[in-house]
């Protein structure tokens, strides 16, 4: 079994490697980790925090939306796209179950987002660092920010594969992954936050939007790093109004979505005809 996910993954690394994913993965996590370390690390006096943990907050809201659209673009060809090419039947012939087929991919693509989070946040780490001494004060930060950006990873490249096994194109996977990116990540916020302006503090913003925001894995994410970072002062909109949040809920949401997404994944793939 063990044999046969691995086989699997070394595959999936090929083709990422060889797609430039790696590179693309690692560049945009470096670029923008660096480009927020030099800004977001200006309050830092204002804020009484040190200039690591206010990095930390930048690349918490940077994350959010960077982390889900790279783990759907590495995923949302990766059942649609063997479909599409004809290679599925014939990885199926061989004596590997569905759910190792997913293991496999699984286990490239996060070490590939691995690869690309520490490269970039460590790249941040060093600059805060280097300019910075007391800014090791924030590695605790910096560590809860890395391994709970490899759990929202796990959770989009999940529903990655469910996306690319719904579809039988590859390009109508990838329609579907940007539409639960803009739908999840962007307008699902500004829905709520629509929705709170309207009601005025009522029932749904005291009783519903708490609810709302652990549902959604992004904002579970950004609710669970900014209550535990020094620098939350820095965070505003939907994670700042949020703050009455226990920081437990939104950990329990940021461990648990993976395994839904997956389950989701392993479910639709059953289905997929090969």
């Amino acid at each position: 079994m063990i044999a046969r996910i691995l086989a699997t993954a070394r595959i999936e690394a090929n083709i990422a490697r060889r797609n430039r994913w790696v590179l693309i993965a690692v560049l945009l996590m470096v670029v923008f980790s660096l480009v927020l370390s030099a800004a977001g690390s200006a309050p830092t006096g204002a804020l009484g925090a040190d200039r690591l943990s206010v990095v930390v907050a930048s690349l918490t809201s940077l994350s959010v939306y960077l982390v889900p659209l790279v783990a759907l673009l590495m995923s949302f060809d990766a059942i649609a796209g063997e479909v599409e090419r004809g290679t599925l039947p014939l990885l199926l012939t061989y004596p590997v179950a569905r759910w190792e087929v997913l293991a496999g991919k699984l286990l490239a693509h996060v070490a590939i987002l691995i690869v690309a989070l520490v490269a970039g946040y460590g790249s941040a780490a060093l600059i805060a660092i280097l300019n910075d001494t007391e800014a090791v004060a924030g590695l605790g930060a910096l560590w809860r920010l890395t391994w709970t950006s490899v759990l929202l990873g796990a959770t989009f490249l999940g529903i990655g594969y469910a996306v690319s096994a719904l579809s039988r194109r590859a390009s109508g996977a990838a329609g579907l992954a940007i539409g639960v990116w803009l739908g999840l990540v962007v307008l699902y916020d500004l829905g709520l936050l629509a929705a709170v302006v309207a009601d005025d503090g009522g029932f749904f913003t005291t009783q519903v939007f708490p609810a709302a925001l652990l549902a959604n894995p992004a904002d579970a994410f950004r609710l669970f790093n900014l209550s535990a970072a020094e620098a939350s002062a820095a965070a505003s909109g939907v994670a700042g109004a949020a703050g009455a949040i226990p920081q437990w809920q939104s950990l329990c949401s940021v461990v648990s979505w993976p395994f839904l997404a997956l389950a989701l994944a392993a479910l639709t793939f059953r289905k997929v005809d090969a």
